[in-house]
C-alpha cells in the first residue's frame, strides 16, 4: 500500500490502529500533494442520524443533503460541486473503536466504498462515466486499541464488499460484477 490514499485505487476502506506508521506516512503525502483531510470522531457517530450530521458539518455539504444512506454516498462523490476539488480526499475516522458494535457499521462501510468507488473512476450509480473530473477519495478508520481483525465480521456484513486482512490492516473494497476494478495502467512498451 504505497501512496494509497493519493491514488484512485482500491481498497476504498482501511482499518487500522491510530499509531501505524502506515496511517502517518499516507496522511502526510496526501496533504503534501494539496490533498484535504477530514476527521471525524468514532465516539460520536452512534446512529445513523449522528452519521449524516457529522459528514454533513465535517465536509461541509449543501443544506439539500438528504441525510440518507443514497444521500451520503452522492454528497461525497460529487464533492467538486460542493467546494471541494479534484485533489485527493481522505476522511478519517478516529477513536472508531466505539462504532464496533454499532448494528449498521457494514452498511456504513459498504456506503464509504460506493462514494469512493464513484468518486475515483468518476462513474455514476450505474456504472456509466461522468464527464467530471476523478478524484481520489478514501477512508481511514483509526483505532485506539482494538485489533481491526475484531472489525472483520461487522464489515463484511455490508452490501458487496471484500474485506481483507493486510500487514495487521483490514483493508475493504467492493466486490461483485456491478462494481468493477479499475484497470491497471498500460505497462509501457519495453524495447529491446
Amino acid at each position: 500500500m504505497n501512496a494509497w490514499l493519493t491514488e484512485r485505487r482500491p481498497p476504498w476502506v482501511v482499518i487500522a490502529g491510530r499509531d501505524d506508521p502506515w496511517a502517518a506516512a499516507e496522511i502526510a503525502e496526501l496533504r503534501a500533494r494539496g490533498g484535504e483531510v477530514f476527521r471525524l470522531d468514532g465516539r460520536r457517530l452512534s446512529d445513523p442520524a449522528a452519521v449524516f450530521a457529522a459528514f454533513a458539518d465535517a465536509l461541509s455539504f449543501p443544506s439539500y443533503f438528504g441525510r440518507n444512506w443514497d444521500a451520503l454516498v452522492d454528497c461525497l462523490h460529487d464533492r467538486h460541486f460542493c467546494g471541494g476539488g479534484p485533489q485527493g480526499t481522505a476522511v478519517l475516522i478516529d477513536h472508531a473503536d466505539a462504532m464496533l458494535g454499532a448494528d449498521f457499521l457494514g452498511l456504513l462501510v459498504s456506503v464509504l466504498c460506493q462514494a469512493a468507488w464513484q468518486a475515483n473512476l468518476r462513474l455514476d450509480a450505474d456504472g456509466m462515466p461522468q464527464d467530471l473530473p476523478a478524484f481520489a477519495l478514501h477512508f481511514v478508520l483509526l483505532l485506539d486499541g482494538t485489533p481491526p481483525a475484531a472489525f472483520a465480521p461487522a464489515v463484511a456484513s455490508g452490501m458487496d464488499v471484500r474485506v481483507a486482512p493486510d500487514a495487521g490492516r483490514l483493508t475493504v473494497t467492493l466486490s461483485g460484477e456491478d462494481w468493477p476494478a479499475p484497470h491497471d495502467p498500460p505497462r509501457p512498451e519495453r524495447r529491446l
